[in-house]
């Protein structure tokens, strides 16, 4: 997802002419995605970037002119400007744009835009770093329908777990026993966690169990250090800001980490999966394999590897030392929705568990019972 630094001759004007259409469709795209995930400001401000960006500033220039692709599976154009402008809002760095954003309402479009202009030619300097890096997002509310996950494994093997994340960011969801849940009428994981996650509840409850972990560990790309206030920060300005109940789930999964931090290696996914998912683990343990709404930004080959490495070692699986692949991503069997599935060996049985929302407020319960 990094900016890709251009080279070679100038785009000719039909190229650059496409290449702009491309960056404000990305950004109608991610307009559309805002609403219906719940954020009118974050849509406005995408819909109105994708009409209204010029090359009058710096800032304008450099994203219609973007040499890599703009769209939402790539570089995400639209998130690193919507994050350095919500990143800035946040320090205090853009007073007169603050007055426009969340808690107040709504503003009007054409008020909206006058001062993000004025604030792409004012902080050009504070905005280009942003564009210069991927957005950087660790989901917490996702935690609810991986943990729901765990249980139903607990309930099938009911043995300790080795969790092991790809593309894991700041490692939130690699605590997810630290928190607390209601599922239906139900209430799980840690009682008194600072974290309580309430996702509205379709269908049974899995089975009410505590999943015993015994370590964790994840790795990406880019990862984030929970303990440093920077990347708190980054963090925090990729959540959209009329969403108040992510920035405060967030908020207290990062309180949590602190006191909990999680190594995450800076290392390519399926070289990480191919060496820390032996072919055959301890007896009387069980490796969890997990990652939620992460493989779709895999390279095709790390998919492959990744799927390969797994079927391996689930070869050399047993009841007494089984294996796990725990995945919340865009299911193309299920017309893009977002589900969650298990694969388990020694049997190599794959599980439908669940359909959810990719932020973790609803989840439609569907696994069998186990």
């Amino acid at each position: 997802m990094a900016n890709r630094e251009p080279t070679g001759r100038p785009p000719s004007k039909s190229a650059a002419s496409d290449g702009e259409e491309r960056v404000r469709q990305a950004f109608r795209l991610q307009a559309g995605w805002c609403r219906d995930l719940g954020s009118p400001f974050t849509s406005l401000l995408c819909a109105l970037a994708g009409e209204r960006l010029d090359r009058s500033t710096a800032i304008g220039e450099t994203i219609l002119d973007w040499q890599g692709d703009p769209d939402s599976k790539a570089d995400s154009v639209p998130l690193r400007f919507a994050g350095a402008l919500n990143g800035l809002v946040r320090k205090g760095l853009l007073p007169e744009l603050k007055r426009l954003y969340p808690p107040n309402p709504v503003p009007d479009g054409d008020v909206l835009w006058s001062k993000v202009r004025e604030a792409l030619a004012a902080a050009e300097a504070n905005i280009a770093p942003w564009l210069a890096l991927p957005p950087q997002t660790n989901e917490v509310g996702r935690s609810a329908i991986l943990y729901a996950g765990l249980c139903w494994l607990a309930a099938r093997y009911p043995l300790p777990m080795r969790l092991y994340e790809v593309g894991a960011s700041a490692g939130l969801n690699l605590n997810l026993d630290r928190y607390a849940y209601r599922f239906g009428e139900d209430v799980f994981g840690a009682a008194g966690a600072a974290l309580f996650l309430t996702p509205e509840w379709d269908g049974p409850p899995p089975p009410n169990l505590s999943p015993r972990i015994v370590s964790r560990e994840g790795c990406d790309l880019s990862p984030l250090d929970a303990t440093a206030a920077k990347d708190r920060e980054r963090l925090l300005a990729y959540v959209w800001p009329d969403q108040a109940q992510r920035v405060k789930r967030l908020t207290s999964a990062l309180a949590i980490a602190q006191h909990h931090p999680v190594k995450i290696e800076r290392v390519d996914a399926a070289a990480w999966v191919e060496r820390k998912l032996a072919a055959t683990t301890a007896w009387g343990e069980q490796q969890v394999l997990f990652h939620s709404i992460a493989f779709q930004y895999f390279p095709k080959a790390s998919q492959e590897r990744i799927a390969g490495h797994m079927e391996r070692a689930g070869a050399s699986a047993t009841r007494d030392a089984p294996l796990s692949w725990l995945r919340f991503e865009v299911d193309p069997e299920l017309d893009k929705a977002f589900s969650l599935r298990l694969r388990v060996w020694p049997s190599g049985e794959d599980h439908l568990l669940a359909t959810g929302d990719p932020h973790g407020s609803w989840v439609k319960w569907l696994a069998p019972r186990s």
